[in-house]
């Protein structure tokens, strides 16, 4: 019945999206062709009504795509409006750029690049609300009792435990959790108001009984020889089964299976740029994406090297040795933020609040990250990425990896100009351990869309570095 009520929501998820993208089309054409709004002038060359019209079914399909390659279109259960808000204005923005784009290579000069603009950011406006809204019907009817998940756990261990602190953490989910059976721990016992009220054989007598939307297999490392029997009996009742591993302290991450010859293998991490085709995507995207950086940043960086030359003694650009990609050396360029005599030393410890050794114009462009665009040629060189963890000096990285598990993992990528931890402001003087986390989750989790959403992140928040001293 979930499922069910999950693809009928999919369905009015495409209908009504096709809905608003023509609405919000249209809403565009009429205010810039038909109100003063638009500053269209008598006189004034523009197409037909028929050609803006004629484009909406092909507009209206490659959105819909857009928006599916964007995750648009995955249950909601789990996330929250920030991520979906996040998608809808990178789809919106992929959107505008593609139309554009399709407009120069058929050479239309006439369609109205303003209507565009308009009609994009009353889409984001008018997706996001109907978004939001249908998140605020479905929290309102999960908790008075409508479209919800009853789930047992069968197994106590720390999965399951980790499993109601986000269920109980998350009410909007709709997840409610009843019972736990379990061989060892005692009947009775309770784990923030959710019981254990029996032994897993007792599934023999619950699941018939079909009022269970799902199992949820949490067992513990040490009774792993009873889920075979497990599974057999939730599959012979019909009943959704999920199997959350007990392994969080061997495995620290999502682990990916692959078949050889039809003998399952568990990799323990799944590192997506370990394949040819998506590391020669990324590096085609980092070339490009170099090349454009460096045409446009080109008049501001010479304005700051003339700053820097003039305004202190030493060179413009201070190149210091870091570790990159499967742990090889290579020297990052910047530029130089520090007095000559300092900065040539410059790797002797961190920099501090109102630290002495930086300039002037160094504090600025430090705190600013504007000291980082010489970066730019450490990627044409292939020593770096546009995205991806942030590269430490020889020496730090030798004291880290002694101390922080997984702290090495990082070096199975290219490191990068900025981060999926740098745009959560994780940068300067922050938490080693929680910017590794992050690192981890990205290296993980890389596709070229989530590159794109942290591009996009970073030039809306991710250069002002407030931990920047």
């Amino acid at each position: 019945m979930i499922k069910n009520n999950q693809k009928y929501l999919n369905g009015l998820h495409v209908i009504i999206d096709a809905l608003i993208i023509t609405g919000s089309y249209m809403l565009a054409w009429w205010i810039k062709f038909e109100t003063p709004l638009g500053n269209v002038k008598t006189g004034d060359f523009y197409l037909p009504m028929e050609t803006y019209f004629g484009a909406i079914p092909y507009i209206v399909a490659a959105y819909l795509i857009i928006y599916r390659f964007c995750k648009l279109y995955t249950a909601k259960r789990g996330s929250g409006p920030g991520g979906e808000l996040l998608r809808i204005m990178e789809a919106n923005v992929l959107g505008a750029v593609g139309m554009t784009s399709v407009l120069f290579i058929i050479w239309q000069q006439h369609f109205s690049r303003s209507m565009i603009a308009m009609f994009v950011c009353f889409n984001i406006v008018l997706t996001s609300a109907f978004r939001l809204s249908l998140r605020g019907v479905l929290v309102i009817a999960r908790r008075r009792g409508y479209n919800i998940k009853h789930v047992l756990l069968v197994g106590y261990s720390r999965a399951a435990e980790e499993y109601i602190d986000r269920v109980r953490s998350n009410p909007q989910w709709g997840y409610v959790v009843h019972a736990i059976l379990d061989d060892v721990t005692p009947r009775g016992t309770l784990y923030k108001g959710i019981k254990v009220v029996g032994r897993i054989d007792n599934l023999k007598i619950i699941l018939p009984e079909n009022k269970l939307d799902e199992i949820a297999i949490t067992l513990p490392l040490s009774q792993y020889s009873r889920l075979e029997d497990i599974v057999t009996q939730c599959e012979k009742s019909g009943v959704h089964t999920k199997f959350i591993p007990d392994y969080n302290s061997i495995i620290p991450s999502r682990p990916y299976t692959e078949d050889l010859m039809g003998l399952p293998v568990i990799n323990i991490r799944h590192v997506p740029l370990t394949r040819m085709s998506n590391r020669a995507v990324k590096r085609s995207v980092d070339i490009v994406g170099a090349l454009v950086g460096l045409i446009l940043s080109s008049p501001l960086m010479l304005i700051i090297a003339i700053l820097v030359k003039a305004t202190s003694e030493g060179p413009i650009i201070f190149a210091q040795e870091r570790i990159g990609r499967h742990n090889k050396p290579f020297r990052m360029y910047k530029f130089r933020s520090m007095r000559r005599a300092e900065g040539e030393t410059a790797g002797a410890g961190w920099t501090v609040e109102n630290d002495p050794r930086v300039t002037k114009v160094g504090k600025f462009i430090r705190r600013t990250s504007l000291d980082e665009l010489p970066q730019l040629f450490n990627i044409l060189r292939g020593d770096m990425s546009l995205v991806g963890p942030r590269p430490e000096q020889t020496r730090y990285v030798e004291e880290f990896k002694e101390k922080i598990p997984r702290y090495m993992i990082k070096h199975q990528v290219r490191p990068g100009l900025t981060g999926w931890a740098q745009v959560n402001g994780l940068r300067g003087d922050t938490s080693i351990e929680r910017r590794i986390d992050y690192d981890l989750y990205y290296i993980e989790n890389w596709t070229l869309e989530f590159d794109i959403r942290i591009l996009f992140l970073t030039i809306f928040k991710g250069f002002v570095n407030k931990n920047a001293y």
